[in-house]
């Protein structure tokens, strides 16, 4: 059993062991929040009760890691960040740090040996393919991640009580410049849909631009989270619900930990794979959400579930029963690398800018936060981001743009009329003028008459200034 105790404004989780030679001992670990405690409290407790508890007692780079991956990594990533994670690790950490002391890492050594990783082959992970043509470095984007990973792993052993800071937050990473992404606009989109003639890569089309989605989240839509009845599109309320993505996933992973996060296995479609394709849990809490659809999409889902139901009725008992959306012929999953290939297809076919499929998730961001006038939070919504300030970091070009229309909307407002008021606001002390005039019984022709004279117009709103003034 372990137990929390506050000292210090820390949070501190004490528990007993038992050391090599058999002797009782107490190990105290600190937090910064009473929440981190408690969920390590936790971790403590179950490691303890199904037997496979180990004590945090790293003296090297190596141990640190297996006791991060084992720990931490276990309980906190997805299978294909602990794929990603402990690649890193077994590439470039283990083999140039995994000897050090922890006592001998430094800002200055993490510097060193975040230079020497830039000239450095890069080793292909899984999934990537082979390099032929040249032996590339590892890039500035892989150090980034491998400088994350390092900084997560040290964070950990000053919680444990392994280090007393940590080399990583006060190291300096090289500079990385990430490539911007293309993305079609709305000419081209619509362009590209009239042009395509695959009815699934069309649907794609409309789901990714329409619904703001990442490629794993479409292909995993499943019929029970698609509201697309008759009343629902009436009254404009037709919706998805993402509730799960679609991803290929290494089963080394899935094993070490143990299917979380796992929905659906489906089956093996070769011998021997180290992979496996399967519906997952989404990436965060928020990535679970509702769209909205708009009609015209609503009624493509309702005529493709009409020929897809044909389909399932000439089929039978072949057709596989996993109520996919997007699916193939034969009701299986529908890979994310046939989906790109097709797209490419239609782009060298066509001639259209060459764009990535994920390029439909920003163009719909964009277009939504320009026809919405920068509501990000609705936008937030619908693209599932865990954070606005992601929406803002990423489109705040968009955002610029009505910047500069305010810009211009003061400079035709008050700078060309060198500081008159606004047309909107004289119109309407025209009108409440009229509508005191007619009150008085006025002639509305003789009014009119007077309205077209601007020097009568002034003296009207001097004399009507003054007596509201009196």
């Amino acid at each position: 059993m372990a137990s929390v105790i506050s000292r210090n404004d820390k949070f501190c989780v004490v528990y007993s062991y038992f050391d090599k030679d058999g002797k009782r001992r107490q190990k105290w670990e600190t937090f910064k929040t009473l929440g981190e405690a408690n969920t390590r409290k936790i971790e403590i407790e179950y490691s303890q009760q199904v037997g496979n508890f180990v004590i945090p007692n790293c003296t090297t780079v190596s141990e640190l890691m297996k006791e991060y991956v084992s720990l931490y990594g276990k309980t906190k990533w997805s299978p294909s960040v602990y794929s990603s994670n402990t690649g890193l690790i077994n590439h470039y950490i283990e083999p140039y740090l995994g000897k050090l002391k922890l006592a001998e890492v430094t800002s200055h050594t993490l510097e060193r040996y975040y230079q020497k990783l830039l000239t450095t082959p890069a080793v292909p992970m899984i999934c990537v393919k082979k390099y032929t043509n040249e032996t590339r470095t590892v890039t500035t984007a892989t150090v980034r991640k491998i400088h994350n990973v390092l900084r997560s792993a040290f964070t950990q052993a000053m919680k444990w009580d392994l280090i007393e800071k940590n080399p990583a937050a006060y190291a300096t990473v090289p500079k990385h410049e990430a490539k911007e992404r293309e993305i079609w606009d709305a000419q081209t989109i619509f362009k590209a849909i009239e042009l395509c003639k695959d009815p699934r890569l069309k649907l794609c089309l409309n789901l990714a631009f329409s619904c703001t989605l990442r490629i794993g989240e479409l292909l995993a839509l499943t019929w029970d989270c698609v509201d697309i009845s008759d009343e629902s599109i009436q009254a404009g309320k037709a919706s998805i619900s993402i509730t799960k993505e679609l991803q290929r996933v290494s089963k080394k992973a899935m094993k070490a930990l143990d299917s979380k996060d796992i929905i659906t296995v489906f089956p093996d479609q070769g011998l021997h794979n180290r992979t496996a394709l399967v519906l997952k849990a989404p990436k965060t809490p928020t990535s679970i959400r509702k769209v909205f659809l708009p009609k015209t999409v609503a009624e493509m889902l309702v005529a493709w579930k009409m020929e897809q139901d044909a389909a399932i009725e000439a089929i039978g008992n072949e057709y596989a029963a996993f109520n996919l959306v997007i699916a193939t012929p034969v009701g299986l999953p529908c890979e994310s690398a046939q989906i790109r290939k097709a797209l490419k297809n239609l782009i060298e076919e066509n001639n259209l800018p060459p764009v990535v499929f994920h390029s439909l998730r920003h163009s719909s961001i964009t277009y939504k936060l320009k026809l919405n006038q920068g509501d990000i939070k609705s936008v937030q919504g619908d693209s599932g981001h865990a954070q606005a300030s992601m929406v803002t970091d990423q489109y705040s070009h968009i955002l610029d743009e009505n910047r500069q229309e305010n810009a211009k909307l003061l400079e035709k407002a008050f700078y060309n009329g060198r500081g008159a008021e606004p047309e909107a606001e004289v119109k309407r002390k025209q009108i409440a003028m009229v509508d005191q005039m007619n009150a008085m019984g006025f002639d509305p022709l003789q009014l009119a008459k007077v309205l077209s004279n601007p020097d009568m117009v002034k003296m009207l709103q001097m004399l009507a200034g003054s007596g509201a003034a009196t």
